[in-house]
């Protein structure tokens, strides 16, 4: 895990907090009033992204990351290299980094299983003077999932 700044990220990292940047501004959020737009780099190079959208019965709200990751589904997408995410309340800026919810980070965790690659997760605030870089495998240690118990994930490779 490394902590940076968004200058001294990649050029393409840095257009991927970008992209992701540009999706939080669909967050549909009535209650918590925090937008969250998350980008997915997919092995093919292509970006798909997700926001987060809230519901009355709070359980039935989904995250940008999650979002993304259905809509990837959606679109025959379940091989990823990285995905960034940036979040701030309606009200004012984040000055620490968004980083993925438990449930979040289990389904990204599957998402390495399924592809194989330890994702990086580039987590930025929403001035980009704290940007956080880490593998999945370091966002969530000694995680459980279908390789635990017996699944073969080979038939859901995805682009």
């Amino acid at each position: 895990m490394k902590q940076c700044n968004l200058l001294q990220l990649s050029e393409a990292d840095q257009a991927l907090i970008a992209i992701a940047s540009k999706a939080m501004k669909t967050a549909y959020n009535p209650y918590s009033k925090f937008h969250v737009g998350a980008a997915l780099l997919s092995t093919q190079g292509e970006h798909v992204v997700g926001s987060n959208v809230e519901n009355a019965a709070y359980g039935s709200s989904i995250c940008a990351e999650r979002s993304a990751i259905v809509s990837a589904n959606a679109l025959g997408k379940r091989s990823f290299e990285k995905i960034a995410l940036i979040g701030r309340h309606e009200d004012f800026s984040a000055t620490e980094v968004t980083a993925p919810c438990g449930s979040c980070r289990q389904m990204l965790y599957e998402s390495c299983q399924i592809s194989g690659i330890d994702l990086t997760v580039i987590m930025s605030n929403t001035d980009g003077s704290k940007v956080i870089v880490a593998k999945m495998s370091e966002l969530l240690p000694l995680a459980f999932g279908p390789r635990d118990l017996g699944i073969d994930l080979s038939k859901y490779g995805g682009q």
